[in-house]
This record gives structure tokens, sequence and C-alpha cells, in this order.
């Protein structure tokens, strides 16, 4: 089994995912409402899907996605661009000692859901699963 490099051993903690939870719907938020500072961020809409924390929770990962899939480095620099921002936003409603590093990385969820639904159409794969 291939290791994901997001996590190493079992899995989060119950606190890695409360404050990854936590961090993404005040990211959400904040997309959202167009709270940031920056009128290129502002006008685009983006879909938070996931946040992943390290065990430590210096480091947090967000999995972003902007509407409709357009534009997709654009996003991620822009979200780059604002990081401290979004960043001291986030420490404000985490109330933790210290606020994690925030980076941003593309989700691709969506595009494996469609290559499953892909394999799972073809006929030789149907035919196997009707057996």
């Amino acid at each position: 089994m291939a290791k994901n490099k997001f996590h190493d051993g079992p899995g989060p903690s119950q606190r890695q995912l409360r404050v990854g939870e936590v961090i993404r719907r005040t990211l959400s938020e904040v997309l959202a409402r167009g709270d940031v500072h920056d009128p290129d961020l502002n006008r685009l809409s983006i879909t938070v899907g996931e946040v992943r924390t390290s065990p430590d929770l210096k480091i947090a990962t967000a999995f972003v996605l902007p509407l409709g899939g357009k534009g997709q480095e654009d996003v991620l620099q822009l979200l780059a661009r604002n990081k401290t921002e979004l960043r001291r936003v986030v420490g404000k409603k985490l109330g933790l000692k210290f606020t994690p590093d925030l980076r941003f990385r593309l989700d691709e969820t969506f595009d494996r859901l469609d290559e499953t639904r892909r394999i799972f159409d073809q006929d030789a794969v149907r035919r196997d699963l009707d057996e």
C-alpha cells in the first residue's frame, strides 16, 4: 500500500480533525464573504474541500478548487499572496497558542471521482461487476 505524504501512521488524531475542520470553515466563510483585502481574490468563488493538519498542528494544507475548475493556478497564487491575512483571520478563530502555517493545494477529489465513474462505465468492468 502506498504511503500518503500527508499522513504517517494510523491517521489523523481527533484534535487534528477538529482543528482542520475549524480552519476549513473559517477559510470558506472568509472567501465567500470576500473579507480579504484583495479584489482579485474576492472576485472568485473558491471551494475549500478539506484541510489537513500536520501532527504537531504547525502546518495546515487547504485543498481548494475554484468554481468551475477554471484558473486553478491563478487561485493558488492569489491565496499564497494573501496567506498572511488569511492566517491572521484563522488564528483569531482558532484560539490556539500558535496558528498553523497555511499551504494551498488543488483539490483533485472531483477529478478522481470522474475517473472512477469513467472506469465503471467501461463494458469490461461492468461485465465483471455483473458476474
